[in-house]
């Protein structure tokens, strides 16, 4: 079962970097090679407690859904997301969040399980674990950028909660 950790400092506050975090138009955007789309649940603006999407992406050459949930949520220290349906067994999404003088540190913790037994372990050795970790810090980049800059503000302010 592999634990991807990602480690991730921006120059911005944290409240910002949180709520970047759990925006699902920053998510669509941070996505857009899989033509990942949130087709139920909060399908835009911020997600909160208890709340979930459905995301519908292309990945590797076939579209796929994915149903998550956010299960801890403690503004703006940490939330969690699990998934509820989708390909993989099983996985647990950690978002945490700490002040390190001016910066915010952000920290993933993807913990996962592959379905198919040992062909989703081969799988995660060849190729998927990979996959996923630079799914990560992509969207950590995009975070980053958006945080940096002026662009959160017009994507926040569109739809705060």
């Amino acid at each position: 079962m592999p634990r991807i950790k990602i480690e991730t400092k921006i120059n911005a506050n944290r409240n910002i970097v949180f709520d970047l975090s759990r925006s699902i138009d920053l998510h669509k955007l941070s996505t857009e090679q899989t033509n990942e789309e949130a087709i139920a649940g909060v399908t835009t603006g911020l997600i909160g407690m208890g709340e979930f999407v459905t995301w519908r992406a292309k990945h590797f050459g076939w579209y796929q859904n994915l149903t998550s949930k956010i299960t801890a949520y403690q503004k703006p220290e940490y939330f969690v997301d699990e998934m509820s349906k989708g390909i993989f067994k099983r996985f647990k999404h950690e978002h945490i969040f700490e002040v390190e003088g001016k910066l915010t540190k952000m920290i993933d913790i993807f913990d996962y399980e592959s379905p198919f037994g040992i062909f989703g372990k081969i799988a995660d050795k060849l190729f998927l674990e990979n996959y996923m970790r630079n799914l990560l810090k992509k969207r950590n980049n995009v975070i980053k950028e958006f945080a940096e800059t002026d662009k959160w503000k017009e994507l926040l302010n569109k739809n705060p909660k």
